[in-house]
């Protein structure tokens, strides 16, 4: 099924779900792994309400994929859905996010704390993800979001402005400011990575 599909672009499969709603699996086979971290690093970390939070995100992509505006993106439209619901899902717990950390992410912290220079080298070090997860549970919620999706999701500047729905400017202001708030925590709490 997924075959004819792993090379076209989302926006192709957009056209072919648009015209027949049975394509409309390619998008969910597509996202749902991508989908599913990326809930999970907001916080997400039952895996039961996880599912149900991918569940209630694709339940709006499929509602509203007519009303796709194709001069965006679609993966920062999929992006921004996902983002909304898992902070709906913590207004309706009356929790706040804590944010869960996967390794692959290791590399910004360390970069952008001092702590190395270039990415590269970070693949020689040893990061503790823990004591990195602690202090990222202690930043804001509009850092925690901003960091995750560029340093973790790996979306450009424009990407982050369209699914956080702010200005590409603040995007830049708002990375600068996190990995000050970031670093500032780690020292409080007297944190190593």
């Amino acid at each position: 099924m997924h075959e004819h599909t792993e090379h076209m672009t989302d926006e192709e499969i957009v056209s072919m779900a648009l015209r027949d709603k049975a394509f409309f699996g390619h998008i969910v086979f597509r996202y749902e792994d991508k989908l599913s971290r990326y809930v999970l690093r907001l916080g997400v970390r039952n895996a039961e309400d996880r599912q149900d939070v991918l569940q209630d995100i694709f339940i709006k992509i499929y509602k509203n994929l007519n009303g796709f505006d194709t001069s965006l993106s679609f993966s920062s439209w999929v992006y921004r859905i996902a983002h909304n619901e898992a902070i709906s899902a913590y207004r309706k717990k009356n929790v706040r996010p804590e944010g869960h950390l996967i390794d692959e992410g290791d590399e910004w912290v360390a970069r952008e704390s001092g702590a190395l220079d270039t990415a590269e080298e970070l693949f020689d070090q040893d990061i503790n993800a823990q004591e990195l997860q602690k202090g990222m549970t202690l930043l804001d919620d509009k850092y925690r979001s901003v960091l995750i999706l560029r340093f973790f999701e790996h979306k450009e500047y424009e990407e982050i402005s369209d699914i956080l729905k702010i200005p590409t400017g603040s995007v830049g202001t708002l990375i600068h400011r996190g990995k000050s708030q970031l670093k500032k925590k780690l020292e409080e709490e007297h944190l190593r990575i």
